[in-house]
């Protein structure tokens, strides 16, 4: 009985001690949680997940902040809008000038300055991570220039260049068209009613080895090809990347796919080729839609004989002979190797027409997304000895081919401002900075759906910056 009355004595002790323990480690934690309140507040959630992805994320921005809406960034205006920049709400709005630029220029986790990135050779980097890198180094150089004034100077600068002169006419030799890269300017670009006149003589037929608009048969090394290019050029529609080809006219004496002679038209815009129009000898069909009420193609004799000969001879007989049905007569194709021709193109109210030798061959109607005024160069390439070159009835007038011309600045074209609560969409939209017209395009249409429109979709560009600039 006496070492049970000790062992429940023990016991005791022992639960009151525990007791005591708990206790003292509850108060040391209580104490500890409100030491570390102060320095949660002070600090920002975002430091405890920003130690958590350390080497993951690198400097990135905590999570917390948010980007302040449309409304906030207006009140806040900057001289050059280039300059302006992501605001966060966390940090509260305050008066213009009182932080510095400098303050937000880490809005990136990438860090290209202890790297040596070869952008032409293979040293283990992707091709992502090499043309970030050109990005980075482009929109540095530009940000500095930015910051310094440089681009506003030149800016000015172009501003109070006299504007080139738009000739009524303009008429180059075939050694001036040469000298001057295969390109007649059209300062002005075109008019309804301009026409544009070339004297020029097909080359003969040569081989092609690699050739583009046909195929190789077995056993045949080479095709025998002979065709030219005669294209409208926007010269002064975008920046930084190839011109878009308004008008793409392609006469195929030999060589084409069909191993018959064809025209073919297109246009071409942002490297991206539309549907081709084919003229192939046959006349386009009496239901089809017709451009200024002349067909989009002209007949011609298909074969290589020489019954053209004898149709003209039969049809002038019956011409002298008093026959009161119309005649008609087939010519052959336009183009013949080594031999003289006029092409002529007039600008009409729906599209280009195309007449050789005094006879209407082809119409192209206008397509989306081009205006006459954009048509600044007329350029003659392949197999083609250029004689002479006319333009005449051009505007005298100076339309605006600068890419900006397309941007609307209305309040309606603007996307909603950022909401305050969590969103059910987030669509971004890759775009180049000098894409002006698709941006306004796309602002213009589906941006403008109610669902678009409402608060529970977010709808943003991210505007690149690569060496190609596309």
């Amino acid at each position: 009985m006496k070492k049970k009355g000790e062992l429940d004595v023990f016991v005791s002790v022992s639960r009151k001690r525990a007791v005591q323990l708990l206790v003292g480690v509850g108060l040391l934690y209580v104490i500890l949680v409100g030491l570390e309140i102060p320095f949660v507040f002070r600090t920002g959630f975002g430091a405890v997940s920003h130690e958590g992805l350390n080497g993951l994320m690198g400097d990135a921005l905590p999570l917390s902040f948010q980007l302040a809406s449309e409304e906030d960034m207006e009140e806040r205006t900057a001289p050059i809008r280039p300059l302006q920049v992501p605001f966060r709400v966390s940090q509260g709005l305050v008066p213009q000038g009182a932080r510095q630029l400098t303050e937000y220029s880490g809005v990136s986790g990438l860090k290209f300055g202890h790297l040596d990135v070869n952008v032409s050779g293979k040293d283990g980097f992707s091709e992502l991570e090499k043309t970030a890198k050109v990005a980075w180094d482009i929109g540095k150089k530009l940000w500095a220039d930015l910051q310094s004034g440089k681009i506003q100077t030149e800016i000015n600068k172009n501003g109070d260049a006299r504007p080139e002169s738009c000739a009524h006419s303009v008429a180059l030799s075939g050694p001036e068209f040469l000298k001057r890269g295969n390109i007649m300017v059209l300062p002005c670009g075109l008019t309804l009613g301009s026409h544009l006149t070339v004297v020029g003589k097909p080359r003969s037929a040569h081989p092609e080895h690699d050739p583009k608009i046909s195929l190789l048969t077995d056993g045949d090394e080479s095709v025998m090809v002979s065709q030219f290019m005669l294209e409208l050029q926007g010269l002064k529609t975008v920046d930084g990347e190839d011109p878009p080809r308004i008008l793409h006219l392609n006469p195929r004496i030999k060589g084409d796919w069909s191993g018959k002679p064809v025209i073919e038209q297109n246009t071409c815009y942002r490297m991206q080729w539309g549907t081709a129009l084919r003229c192939e000898g046959w006349k386009s069909k009496a239901d089809e839609e017709t451009v200024d009420g002349l067909a989009k193609c002209e007949k011609w004799i298909r074969d290589d004989d020489d019954h053209s000969e004898s149709s003209k001879t039969t049809w002038w007989l019956n011409r002298l002979i008093g026959r009161t049905k119309k005649m008609t007569v087939d010519w052959p194709f336009p183009f013949e190797e080594g031999k003289l021709f006029v092409l002529t193109l007039s600008a009409g109210l729906e599209g280009y027409h195309i007449s050789v030798d005094g006879r209407h061959i082809t119409s192209f109607p206008y397509r989306t997304g081009f205006a006459l005024e954009d048509a600044t160069g007329l350029s003659l390439n392949g197999d083609i000895d250029v004689h002479a070159i006319f333009a005449a009835s051009l505007p005298t007038s100076h339309p605006n081919y600068a890419p900006q011309r397309h941007l609307e600045m209305s309040s309606i074209w603007k996307a909603p401002s950022l909401p305050n609560g969590p969103v059910e969409l987030f669509i971004g939209i890759l775009s180049a900075g000098n894409h002006f017209a698709e941006r306004m395009a796309v602002r213009k249409s589906w941006m403008q759906h109610k669902f678009i429109r409402s608060s529970n979709v977010v709808t943003r560009f991210f505007v690149a910056l690569v060496s190609q600039g596309t």
